[in-house]
């Protein structure tokens, strides 16, 4: 057997190996989890067959009262199976020091009682991977604080929103109603 045919079959070999991990498809929402702002793990494979709201933010931002919304929306849907997921972050430079600081804030000045990560990336290398996959699955990402991505109940990405887009807006409105009207 002469080197070409022996580096094909070594080759060959090495491309078997990553067939199972194609065959698996593409990653769902289901795959990721958050480090909880209180500690612990927000695992969203807990939340399959639900429609998440993710929403990245900021407590001292212009849209920070869009939280008012966000608990709103998660209060009016809850039961239907909607689950709105807080993320806050730094990238925009409008972010408390620290997990503790957000988590008060958030309780007492908006009521605050939906899922709430620790404070993460969400945009650049440095994002989270729910983050890197929603990049990867739509070419979208953060462009500021209280940017939403709706994740419907099989797990994919259903629609991306910028912060402008009110949470109590005809457009996030109407598409959490469509993702908690379908099916998986």
């Amino acid at each position: 057997m002469n080197d070409i045919a022996r580096r094909a079959i070594v080759l060959g070999g090495l491309a078997m190996t990553t067939t199972p991990t194609q065959a698996a498809g593409p990653k769902r929402a289901w795959d990721f989890s958050f480090p909880a702002i209180e500690g612990g793990t927000i695992e969203l494979a807990d939340m399959r067959g639900r429609v998440l709201m993710v929403v990245n933010t900021g407590s001292f931002c212009g849209f920070t009262p869009q939280y008012e919304g966000l608990q709103a929306l998660h209060e009016a849907h809850r039961g239907d199976g909607l689950t709105v997921i807080g993320v806050p972050s730094r990238d925009f430079n409008q972010e408390s020091a620290t997990n503790a600081e957000v988590q008060r804030f958030c309780e007492t000045r908006f009521g605050i009682d939906f899922p709430m990560t620790g404070i993460l990336g969400v945009r650049g290398d440095a994002a989270h991977p729910f983050y890197r996959w929603v990049r990867e699955e739509r070419n979208w990402e953060p462009g500021w604080n209280f940017n939403k991505v709706l994740i419907g109940r099989d797990g994919r990405v259903a629609a991306v929103f910028g912060a402008s887009d009110a949470p109590a807006g005809k457009r996030v409105s109407g598409a959490v109603a469509e993702a908690l009207a379908a099916g998986m």
